[in-house]
C-alpha cells in the first residue's frame, strides 16, 4: 500500500506550493510524476517550474520535450512514471490507477475552491477504504502543518 498525503493549499496556490514540495524530493536524490488535470495545467506548470525561484533550479520534463527516463520531474496528464518516480505529485483532482507503486503520493487540492475540497475528501475516504497510510497536512503560517495521521 502506498503512503498518501493529502495537501490542503489555503494561502498560496499550486503553482507556489508545488516547487518547494519538488524540491524536496530531488534534495531526498528522488524522482517525482506530476500528473495534470489537463494539457492547460501542464503547460502552466511546466512554466512556472521554469520560473521558480524558490528552489532555483527544478529540471523537468513533458511528453512534448521527451526524453522521460532522463528528467527527475515529469509532467504528464497520463498515468505513467516513465522515469522511475517513487514520488506521485496528484493535481487537480488527477487519480492513478497505481498508486501502489509509488512509495509516497502526495495529493494536493485547492482549500479555496469548495469542489475541489470535496473531491479531496472523497478521495480519502476511498484511499483509507483501500487501506493505504494517509496523512492531512493543511497550509499554516509557519509552513505545512499535519493535522491527521
Amino acid at each position: 500500500m502506498a503512503e498518501i498525503g493529502f495537501y490542503h493549499l489555503t494561502r498560496t496556490p499550486l503553482a507556489q506550493a508545488l516547487p518547494r514540495l519538488l524540491g524536496r524530493v530531488l534534495e531526498s536524490g528522488g524522482r517525482a510524476v506530476v500528473l495534470c488535470g489537463g494539457p492547460e495545467r501542464l503547460a502552466a506548470l511546466d512554466a512556472s517550474l521554469w520560473l521558480s525561484t524558490d528552489p532555483d533550479w527544478l529540471p523537468h520534463g513533458t511528453p512534448a520535450v521527451g526524453h522521460a527516463d532522463m528528467q527527475p520531474i515529469w509532467l504528464t496528464t497520463e498515468d505513467e512514471a516513465p522515469n522511475g518516480a517513487r514520488f506521485l505529485f496528484l493535481v487537480d483532482g488527477a487519480e492513478s490507477a497505481r498508486l501502489d507503486r509509488f512509495d509516497r503520493v502526495l495529493d494536493l487540492f485547492d482549500g479555496n475552491d469548495a469542489e475541489a475540497t470535496e473531491a479531496a475528501r472523497d478521495r480519502w475516504r476511498r484511499a483509507k477504504a483501500a487501506g493505504h497510510a494517509l496523512t492531512y497536512w493543511q497550509q499554516g503560517q509557519r509552513g505545512w502543518e499535519k493535522k491527521a495521521g
